[in-house]
């Protein structure tokens, strides 16, 4: 199993390189969103990104921008939207990224009342962008989300992008499967319906109400099961721990939570 932590994007990059590197992860997964990890601050520092990470012989995953509207109603801010992500894209190869990490667009506004038109909007956004990464050599993980943003939020509702893109992987988010889900399920669900897509995961926990972002075992879910689904489905490969706990060593104490609960399996 590989382990990273996220940077915070209003910190800047090469510090957050230097701290999760003291944390002892194999990874850093570079959220690139203003103010400090835009793609134009990335490519202005790509040399020393490179080398800071290099030197700790940490590999990249990254994630591309979270506050954009690939799906929303108006042209021009779609638009907008999709050159923020190619260029994104661009950015993450010219840094060898392992991974490129993908949230779909969310329905906001009125789209709510007319949610065929936005999800066939949202489903036009997603093929560009996998067609362009396909074009820059990068494989996308396509991330599920919480109920709020109404598309992409339960298992069911990635078969149809799964079956029409072979190539496109899963990123299973914990907390976000979470999230006004009272049985706890809805991550075995994932794992059990996907397990053959599933090929990058971001453990974070919560208390079910909203994605808080906590360390595990602050919150509601139960990782020692999680644990148990994952080592029974044979997963092996990134774990990001998308953690933003102030005492950044509680990301150190997850990792090791989570690492001593497969062990126990």
């Amino acid at each position: 199993m590989h382990y990273g932590a996220m940077n915070f994007p209003i910190k800047p990059i090469l510090a957050e390189i230097e701290e999760i590197a003291t944390l002892g992860f194999d990874y850093l997964e570079l959220a690139m969103d203003p103010p400090l990890a835009h793609y134009s601050t990335i490519l202005d520092n790509k040399k020393a990104i490179l080398k800071a990470l290099d030197s700790h012989s940490m590999q990249l995953v990254c994630h591309l921008p979270t506050f954009v509207s690939i799906a929303d109603l108006t042209e021009s801010i779609r638009k907008a939207s999709l050159t923020e992500m190619f260029k994104s894209l661009e950015a993450a190869a010219e840094l060898n990224a392992l991974k490129v990490v993908l949230h779909p667009g969310h329905v906001g506004g009125l789209g709510i009342y007319v949610m065929e038109t936005v999800l066939q909007l949202g489903r036009e956004s997603l093929a560009a962008i996998i067609a362009k990464a396909e074009r820059l050599g990068l494989c996308l993980y396509l991330e599920n989300m919480f109920p709020r943003f109404r598309t992409y939020s339960e298992p069911e509702q990635f078969r149809e992008i799964l079956a029409q893109f072979p190539n496109l992987k899963l990123t299973l988010d914990t907390g976000h499967a979470n999230i006004e889900n009272p049985d706890g399920n809805k991550i075995h669900d994932f794992i059990r319906h996907f397990s053959h897509r599933i090929a990058h995961i971001h453990l974070s926990d919560n208390l079910g109400k909203r994605d808080d972002h906590l360390p595990i075992g602050e919150g509601t879910i139960d990782f020692d099961s999680v644990a148990k689904a994952l080592k029974d489905c044979g997963y092996d490969d990134t774990i990001t721990l998308e953690i933003f706990a102030e005492d950044r060593r509680k990301l150190q104490a997850s990792k090791e939570k989570f690492t001593a609960m497969l062990a126990a399996v």
